[in-house]
């Protein structure tokens, strides 16, 4: 289908749109089913199980006749992960979660056959306890704002068809057709994007730097070496929307000159990179990358490169490199990407959120965009909302919202009715903040008043039973494990903090050493190379601002208040609590546990190896 024309695009976007019409009730369907069921089928939901979901459901629909009439989609990600695998029925919204195999011939047969809702597999609201049949009114759902997801749970990422339906592509249309370059960044300027990777500089700004440098060749390159730990936003995108990125890039080539652009990705992600491979193939055939895009005159191709899952390779000047095929380290900025990038030529680097709003701000004008979310950071932002939370999964809202609203309106609160204790934001390179600063709002500025980045959006929720000092260990083990080892102050300063770290967790820690940290935190984030090393200290400085006295306690009372450090614990059964029902005897794996039928258990202190696993297993919460 090369030599695609505009209205060859209006026509596809007529009929599929037909086809797909009543997933969203529209009376325009043409289609032959009457139902669809968006089956989610990302990374998430294929490791809970979805594939055989599929194929039971099929199965069923099959011997009830029902085949002609239903159809199965696979969508990506739908947004509510931990109760994966999730189904949407379609038009009329009910939501189902947590599927398996033994249970989908009594859906089918409640659900298709006898026309009732399958009750046990309704989503159960933890705050409330009701049960919602409906996705629009799940807590969840109906407190979020979409934007970047507008299409998920709505189509199948691996047909170009359904995408153009849901004005895919009309965006590059209308910038390739009707816009200058000047035009295209003026409008993404007035939007007030700003880049979601993680440091947030203006969009529009960096491609007005990339489009006045001289030269011919110019490339884009996109971002998508997702590797903070708990982090999936990126992963998500690509494997339930692929063509809003291949369109972002699009425009961004032609904003500021360039034909030729780059997807860096990890191989960690497989789904995400076979259907980027398909999206490509697709968008080649229907003339929607190469030579002469709908007859503009501007031509556009974007190639795949694999990372080997380098954490430094986020960073820009590493992830080039690894491009150049050298050894992914950063290097030394000025000169930036925008001024000598990619072999040399201007750069620009945008992360997947970043050029998945493009094609909207196109599509619906810069004003439009900057209408959402607070004076200096517009429109919303994706989360990976986990931890210790009840709803864990995929979140959009508008750039200002508060913590409080994400974690306890969406996210439905602390899991277990526990208490919240801190929120991590920005991932190894964020800060923790803790339960005074729940009203903050979510935006660049606020966030970093308090410690913390918004980086690309990982969100991990704590409740009272994570021990602050053990967390930024964790995460500063991350940073030492991920240094490329290319400047002193990363790779030797993250070491002594690391020891440090490990020192005060043991029992063996020393009142100087948090000077010792502060002093290390303040050198190292004025001295090491790149971003990623110059934020390195972020989650230490954070825990020690707002968590002191947990610091101060496990040096001078040698004890852990949350109780998770090993080495400062000593347990007891509470003899009143105790159920009597030797659970913890059954699964002490060095038996020390002591119990008789009927009697409280005991722990035998000379026996005890730490391991936690009688805390884990006791039902009545009686040993501390």
């Amino acid at each position: 289908m090369s030599g695609l024309t505009i209205e060859d695009l209006k026509k596809i976007k007529e009929r599929a749109y037909k086809r797909i019409a009543l997933r969203e009730g529209k009376k325009e369907f043409e289609g032959t089913h009457r139902i669809h069921l968006m089956l989610c089928s990302d990374t998430g939901c294929k490791a809970a199980g979805c594939d055989e979901i599929r194929k039971v459901l099929e199965e069923e629909l099959k011997k009830k006749g029902l085949d002609n009439e239903i159809a199965i989609v696979e969508t990506g990600c739908i947004g509510l992960c931990a109760k994966g695998p999730v189904m949407t029925v379609l038009p009329e919204g009910i939501f189902y979660q947590k599927l398996t195999p033994e249970e989908i011939p009594a859906l089918v047969e409640e659900h298709f056959v006898n026309g009732r809702p399958y009750e046990k597999l309704l989503y159960k609201d933890p705050v409330s306890k009701k049960t919602i049949p409906y996705l629009k009114e799940i807590p969840f759902f109906k407190n979020q704002t979409i934007v970047v997801l507008k299409n998920r749970g709505l189509i199948d990422p691996k047909n170009i068809e359904e995408y153009i339906a849901r004005d895919g592509y009309q965006a590059c249309a209308k910038a390739l057709l009707e816009m200058t370059p000047e035009q295209i960044i003026e409008e993404v300027k007035k939007s007030g994007l700003r880049g979601r990777g993680g440091a947030g500089f203006p969009t529009g700004l960096k491609w007005e730097f990339a489009r006045k440098q001289p030269g011919e060749v110019k490339y884009i390159i996109c971002n998508a070496d997702e590797g903070d730990p708990g982090a999936f936003m990126d992963r998500s995108i690509l494997e339930g929307d692929p063509h809003a990125v291949l369109e972002g890039m699009i425009i961004a080539g032609k904003a500021i000159g360039a034909n030729r652009g780059f997807i860096y990705c990890r191989a960690e992600y497989p789904l995400a990179l076979k259907r980027l491979y398909i999206a490509i193939d697709q968008a080649r055939k229907y003339g929607l990358l190469g030579k002469d895009i709908l007859g503009s005159g501007f031509s556009f191709d974007i190639e795949i490169y694999q990372g080997a899952g380098a954490f430094v390779c986020g960073e820009e000047t590493a992830l080039m490199a690894s491009i150049e095929g050298k050894r992914g380290q950063p290097r030394p900025r000025p000169p930036y990407p925008v001024q000598k990038g990619l072999w040399g030529k201007p750069t620009v680097i945008n992360n997947v959120e970043t050029l998945a709003n493009v094609p909207k701000i196109i599509m619906n004008g810069g004003e439009w965009f900057s209408k959402i979310g607070t004076e200096k950071s517009k429109g919303t932002k994706v989360f990976s909302l986990t931890g210790d939370v009840n709803n864990i999964g995929l979140v959009e809202v508008p750039i200002g919202e508060t913590l409080r609203r994400i974690i306890f309106d969406i996210g439905g609160g602390i899991k277990g009715g526990r208490r919240f204790k801190a929120v991590q934001l920005g991932g190894p390179s964020g800060g923790c903040i803790p339960e005074k600063y729940l009203d903050t709002p979510v935006d660049y500025e606020s966030l970093v008043e308090l410690g913390a980045i918004m980086g690309s959006g990982g969100m991990i929720v704590m409740d009272e039973r994570t021990c602050m000092v053990d967390m930024a260990r964790f995460f500063l083990r991350f940073i030492q494990d991920e240094s490329c080892g290319k400047c002193p102050p990363c790779r030797e300063g993250t070491k002594r903090m690391l020891e440090i770290l490990d020192r005060i967790v043991e029992g063996k820690g020393r009142p100087e050493d948090l000077d010792l940290l502060e002093e290390l935190s303040y050198m190292i984030k004025d001295t090491a190379l790149c971003g990623l090393g110059q934020t390195a200290p972020n989650p230490v400085l954070s825990t020690l601002r707002h968590f002191r006295h947990e610091y101060e306690a496990h040096i001078y009372e040698k004890r852990c208040p949350a109780k998770r450090c090993v080495a400062l614990i000593r347990f007891e059964v509470d003899q009143e609590k105790c159920k009597r029902c030797g659970i913890c005897y059954r699964n002490c794996p060095s038996g020390a546990i002591e119990w008789k039928k009927g009697e409280p258990a005991r722990i035998n202190k000379d026996k005890c190896i730490r391991c936690m696993t009688c805390v884990m297993n006791c039902p009545a919460d009686a040993i501390s």
